[in-house]
């Protein structure tokens, strides 16, 4: 099992103030991670303390692309969580992956790695913007967590396919129309940047989740 907490998203539940960007806590049976990590590093800090997380305990960070809303938080985090380890696609700016390594393990990922069990990326996807998605396999299917989908869902989702069956996406879906290839899935989790969420919302109402600050899922 894995458990979901939604600690940055551009909307906030009632405690919560949303602000444009994604991050996701990761708890696994092994391990706590971090998937992105918002533009507002402060405000990162203040979301995870009225959760209750404490992020240097977090082993691990994961970044899904060099966009400034997934990436802001970072000198925050590392201020916090010293000798942490972070992932980046091998893309990322050589400037800033040496930064990184100033306070942090620097992993740099181009084909698909584990990360912790059951934990893995596809690898760097996309042409005009890299960027890697996490698939975490519960044993009995797969789910998908990704940043904005820039490289498109047929192109993460056929990535996922090779690692079992994807029974649900949960993360920002840009402005993607490839309706269809949601069709099949349990769980339809979109927030951020999902510019047809409404529509989406439409189409899969009993699959879709609205993703907000202080959201929490068990995936089994």
């Amino acid at each position: 099992m894995f458990r979901l907490t939604v600690v940055y998203d551009n909307k906030g539940s009632q405690d919560f103030t949303g602000s444009w960007g994604f991050a996701v806590l990761i708890e696994t049976n092994n391990e706590t991670l971090l998937f992105d990590t918002g533009w507002d590093g402060t405000l990162l800090l203040e979301n995870m303390k009225k959760l209750n997380i404490d992020p240097a305990h977090i082993n691990k960070l994961i970044i899904s692309h060099q966009h400034w809303d997934h990436i802001g938080g970072l000198p925050e985090i590392l201020q916090v969580n010293p000798g942490l380890t972070v992932y980046v696609p091998l893309s990322f700016s050589e400037n800033l992956k040496t930064e990184i390594k100033k306070r942090a393990a620097l992993v740099e990922v181009k084909e698909p790695v584990e990360i912790s069990p059951g934990v893995r990326t596809t690898g760097e996807l996309g042409d005009n913007i890299k960027e890697l998605a996490l698939i975490l396999d519960t044993g009995n299917g797969c789910y998908v967590l990704v940043g904005c989908a820039h490289p498109g869902l047929a192109t993460i989702l056929d990535a996922a396919l090779c690692y079992g069956k994807v029974k649900g996406i949960f993360g920002g879906l840009h402005d993607s129309e490839e309706f269809e290839r949601l069709r099949g899935l349990e769980l339809i989790a979109a927030g951020h940047c999902t510019a047809h969420i409404e529509k989406i919302k439409q189409i899969f109402p009993s699959e879709f989740i609205d993703i907000e600050v202080g959201l929490r899922l068990n995936l089994r």
